[in-house]
C-alpha cells in the first residue's frame, strides 16, 4: 500500500500512499491532512576510532527504532486516505479484513431478499455519510459469493450501495460468525424451520457475535443516522429502565457482550419475541446497574457503559411511529438525537416515502440519504410514469 520514494537528497525519505499527492514542494507529500517526511535513519560508517563507532551504532539503533515507529504511525494516519481509493480495491477484501480495520458500522439482513428496500438503503447511506472514515457493512443472508458479482446490474439499491466508497456488502454466514462464541452450540442444535421468530432471533444472535469479535456499532436497518455517536461502549434506552438492542456499540471482546451471549443460550425462548433482543439487553444491564428514570435529556452511566437517553434514538416512541409518515406543521429539529429509529417492525401497512408528499420521513431522506431519495424514489416514480405512458 505504501511506497518509499527518494526526495531531495539520498538521506531523506518520504512515504507515499495511494490517493496521496505532492504538494508542490521538493520534499513533501500530502495525504489529506498528512504530510510525511522521514529522515534516513542509518548514518554512514565513520572510520574514526572504536569509541565513536560504538556511539554511532547506538544512535543508529535508536534512529531505526524511531524510523519503524514513524512508518507504523503514518500507516495509521493513512486510514484517512483509505476510503479515497477503496472503490478500486474493496471488492477484493474479505469481511475479516474490513472488520479488522476497526470501528465498523454493522447492519444485518437476515431474510433471503436481495433487493434492499429504500429504508434499508437510506439507513446504510446515512451511516456512510455520517461516518465517512469508518467502514459501513451490510451483511445479507441471501447473498452468496457466487451471486455477489451479478447483482450490480440486477438490483438498483445494491448497485447504489456498492458504489459508496466506505460501504461493503457481504454474505451473512452464520456458522462462521458464531465460531468461538457461546452461540455456536445453540446454532448447531436449533431448527430454524421450527422457529416462528427465526428472522429476528438469528439477527439478535448475529449482532452480538459480530460486535463481540470485532467491535464497532450495530444498527437496525430502519435507523437513519444524523450525527456521529460520541460513545464507544453504549446501550440505547428505548424508554426509562428499558434497553433496546436496535443500536448499540462496544469495543471488541467486551465482557458485557460475552455475558449477553451466554445468557442468550441459557435463557433461550424463541417463542417469546424480544426475549433474545431488548429483553436480554435489559435484564443483563440490570445485573450491573440500578436503573432509574431519565430526567430531561441526561444520559446514565454504569460500569463504564453509557445508557443513552431515549431522545438519542427514539425521540418519537413506538406508539407514535406513524408520525414519521405524516406532514408536520413544524418539523422537529432532533437536536438531542444521534440517529432516528423509524420502527419498521410496526409498519404493517408498509407506509413508504413518496416524492412530493412533504412528510417528515421524506424530509429525512432528502437531508440524510439524498442519493437513495433521488435514485430509488424520484427515479422509480418517473420510471413508473414512463411505463404507464408507454402502455397507453
Amino acid at each position: 500500500m505504501l511506497q518509499t520514494v527518494w526526495v531531495s537528497s539520498p538521506r531523506t525519505w518520504a512515504l507515499r500512499g495511494p490517493g496521496c499527492h505532492r504538494d508542490g514542494k521538493q520534499t513533501s507529500w500530502k495525504c489529506g491532512f498528512v504530510r510525511t517526511i522521514i529522515q534516513h535513519p542509518c548514518p554512514r560508517h565513520d572510520p574514526k576510532g572504536p569509541g565513536k563507532a560504538s556511539m554511532l551504532k547506538k544512535i543508529q539503533i535508536c534512529l531505526c527504532f524511531f524510523f519503524v515507529s514513524g512508518i507504523l504511525y503514518e500507516i495509521s494516519l493513512l486510514s484517512g486516505c483509505f476510503f479515497s481509493y477503496m472503490p478500486m480495491t474493496k471488492h477484493f477484501l474479505t469481511p475479516e479484513q474490513v472488520l479488522n480495520l476497526g470501528k465498523s458500522i454493522i447492519f444485518l439482513e437476515t431474510t433471503e431478499r436481495l433487493e434492499p428496500p429504500p429504508l434499508v438503503s437510506c439507513s446504510v447511506e446515512s451511516a456512510a455519510r455520517t461516518y465517512q472514515d469508518r467502514p459501513v457493512i451490510l451483511f445479507m443472508k441471501g447473498l452468496t459469493n457466487e451471486t455477489a458479482l451479478d447483482l450490480n446490474s440486477s438490483y438498483a439499491a445494491f448497485s447504489l450501495l456498492s458504489s459508496m466508497k466506505n460501504v461493503f456488502l457481504f454474505p451473512l454466514q452464520m456458522e462462521t460468525v458464531f465460531q468461538e462464541t457461546p452461540l455456536l452450540q445453540w446454532y448447531n442444535q436449533v431448527v430454524p424451520e421450527q422457529e416462528k421468530n427465526w428472522v429476528h432471533v438469528s439477527s439478535d444472535a448475529s449482532r452480538l457475535a459480530l460486535i463481540w469479535k470485532y467491535g464497532g456499532i450495530y444498527m437496525d436497518t430502519d435507523v437513519i443516522s444524523i450525527r456521529p455517536i460520541p460513545e464507544d461502549s453504549f446501550l440505547a434506552a428505548q424508554k426509562s429502565q428499558f434497553s433496546s438492542n436496535g443500536i448499540f456499540g462496544f469495543p471488541a471482546h467486551h465482557k458485557f457482550i460475552w455475558d449477553c451471549m451466554e445468557n442468550f443460550v441459557l435463557k433461550y425462548n424463541g417463542n417469546l419475541w424480544g426475549n433474545q433482543g431488548p429483553f436480554l439487553m435489559t435484564r443483563m444491564l440490570k445485573t450491573l446497574c440500578n436503573l432509574t428514570d431519565f430526567k430531561g435529556t441526561e444520559d446514565h452511566s454504569c460500569r463504564n457503559i453509557s445508557f443513552l437517553n431515549p431522545q438519542r434514538f427514539y425521540p418519537i416512541p413506538y406508539p407514535a411511529w406513524s408520525r414519521y409518515y405524516e406532514v408536520w406543521d413544524k418539523s422537529p429539529n432532533f437536536n438531542h438525537s444521534y440517529a432516528l429509529h423509524l420502527w419498521n417492525f410496526m409498519n404493517h401497512n408498509r407506509k413508504a416515502v413518496v416524492a412530493g408528499s412533504n412528510t417528515l420521513a421524506e424530509k429525512l431522506y432528502k437531508a440524510y440519504c439524498p442519493t437513495t431519495y433521488e435514485d430509488l424514489i424520484q427515479n422509480a416514480e418517473l420510471r413508473d410514469f414512463t411505463n404507464s405512458e408507454d402502455a397507453v
